[in-house]
């Protein structure tokens, strides 16, 4: 007789859990989707479509190594909610004890913690997957005012000895992102895509039936093309290692409309679903990069930051900050998003590529994020809650827990500077420096205030100027302020009614 559940979520697909390593009969591992995790934000097809389908394929792995598995497939889902459907299962089975890898939402773990009931004991246990935990994290930070990335970087590099020679940091520096800031040269393009291919077509059939209100696309159910496996999820970097990591670290904040992934190695939903260990991922390319010449120090330390500095970094920062975190809104901005981020009709190229990509392939990388949709979002005042719901929907690889500390923190500056010391805002200058959406482009990135104007131009010195009292004194903005004190009354009236024009009729630029 089964006396134990252990549930298992859509992104807690760890072949390499403690869980597994004995087959014990009186243990089920259940699997649910259901209609309340597909919904609670706008998805993207190809996100309700991939973890479908990698839910499932885990949950055959397992069979196949004999444990014993329930599967609730969102027609056979008699709830909609993850913690009516479980503990109807416990009824139903007479379960007496229940287990549950720690969720890495706060939204979701409320939720479970609620089926604790006479008669069902509920225990969690970790999920096995970070580098770092909240203790070690506010053991560095005890005492200090900020949480500064770069220090938490430094000390996972020591404790974890990757890119280290001793006690000093590999190349003598810790820190080369000045030389992750190239543009692509012209007609430069990276080396083809390895896309793995899953056929979906039954999973997005089940969506359509469920009726799954979804966005965005998916051409070809047949050949889906994001890593739905482990093993696939291995081969996509094994690959991107070959042909692309060399140069990921002199493109990695690029842009252009000639493709869709650049030198981005499109491990992160993987990543995010636990098929990958981070440390593991982190070490392999540490390895790639001592063992290659081709292999530069800026390819190497800047792809490990991401995920050595940057993901463990916003893991801990949400499970220390949250739940207040998600409703911080230091601007006090309460703009509606604009219509044309559900479809990418706007005249403005960089927002109408980026969206548009994102919309196709539920995917933009790093700084088509903070510096194109995210720029526009916060210069415009847009509301963080709106803000964050977009990010979490239309990203195949975005998580709350990544997402909102993202979003919220690092591109809209919600939080007033708990992640960022400064907002990440851009003029038309940056997109023409880091890319190619200018060209061609219906509106002139070299004027503020004429008909044509780049918007961005205008909203720039705008949000500055409207928001002086909050970051008039900022150290890393007194350029800003100086450059635009210079400017003559008449030029700043302009700029203000500009600006105000921009967001009247923000629906139709």
């Amino acid at each position: 007789m089964k006396t134990t559940v252990r549930l298992i979520l859509g992104d807690q697909l760890n072949p390499h859990h403690s869980w597994f390593e004995e087959v014990n009969d009186y243990i089920t591992y259940v699997l649910i989707e259901c209609w309340d995790e597909a919904t609670y934000a706008p998805h993207h097809i190809q996100k309700v479509a991939g973890i479908f389908s990698a839910m499932r394929q885990f949950a055959e792995s397992l069979e196949q190594k004999g444990h014993h598995v329930h599967y609730s497939n969102i027609l056979t889902s008699r709830n909609k909610s993850i913690a009516a459907e479980l503990d109807y299962l416990c009824v139903q089975s007479g379960i007496q004890h229940l287990e549950i890898q720690e969720p890495d939402e706060w939204r979701l773990r409320q939720i479970l913690e609620s089926i604790a009931r006479e008669g069902l004991t509920l225990r969690f246990v970790s999920s096995e997957h970070f580098i770092s935990a909240p203790g070690e994290f506010m053991r560095t930070f005890e005492g200090k005012k900020t949480y500064v990335m770069e220090t938490f970087y430094r000390k996972l590099r020591k404790r974890t000895g990757i890119l280290m020679d001793g006690a000093t940091p590999f190349g003598g520096k810790w820190n080369y992102d000045v030389q992750n800031r190239k543009k692509l040269p012209k007609n430069h393009l990276p080396p083809p895509l390895f896309l793995p291919e899953t056929d979906v077509s039954q999973v997005v059939a089940d969506i359509q039936e469920a009726e799954i209100p979804c966005i965005g696309a998916l051409k070809d159910p047949k050949h889906f093309y994001w890593p739905t496996t482990p093993e696939q999820a291995w081969e996509v970097y094994e690959q991107w290692l070959a042909h692309a990591f060399p140069l990921f670290g002199d493109y990695q904040d690029a842009m252009t409309v000639k493709d869709w992934a650049l030198y981005h190695s499109r491990i992160s939903f993987a990543l995010n679903t636990k098929m990958m260990d981070p440390l593991a991922v982190c070490r392999r390319a540490e390895e790639v990069f001592r063992s290659r010449e081709d292999v530069p120090i800026n390819a190497a330390e800047g792809f490990i930051r991401q995920i050595l500095g940057w993901r463990e970094f916003m893991r801990n920062i949400y499970e220390v900050r949250m739940p207040e975190f998600g409703e911080e809104n230091y601007f006090g901005h309460d703009r509606k998003l604009p219509e044309w981020f559900w479809t990418g009709d706007t005249k403005m190229k960089c927002q109408s590529h980026a969206i548009g990509q994102s919309l196709q392939h539920g995917y933009a990388h790093h700084i088509q994020r903070l510096m194109v949709t995210g720029n526009f979002l916060l210069l415009a005042g847009i509301d963080p809650d709106e803000v964050d719901l977009w990010y979490l929907g239309i990203y195949i690889d975005a998580f709350e827990w990544v997402e909102i500390t993202n979003t919220r923190g690092m591109s809209q500056f919600a939080d007033g500077g708990w992640i960022a010391t400064k907002p990440y805002v851009a003029s038309a200058n940056y997109m023409k420096k880091m890319g190619d959406y200018c060209d061609n482009c219906v509106y002139n990135p070299k004027t503020k205030t004429d008909e044509d104007s780049c918007p961005l131009n205008a909203l720039y010195w705008d949000f500055f100027e409207r928001n002086r009292d909050k970051l008039g004194n900022n150290f890393r903005l007194g350029m800003v302020y100086r450059t635009y004190d210079k400017m003559s009354s008449e030029q700043k009236q302009a700029i203000s009614a500009k600006a105000a024009d921009l967001l009247e009729q923000i629906n139709e630029l």
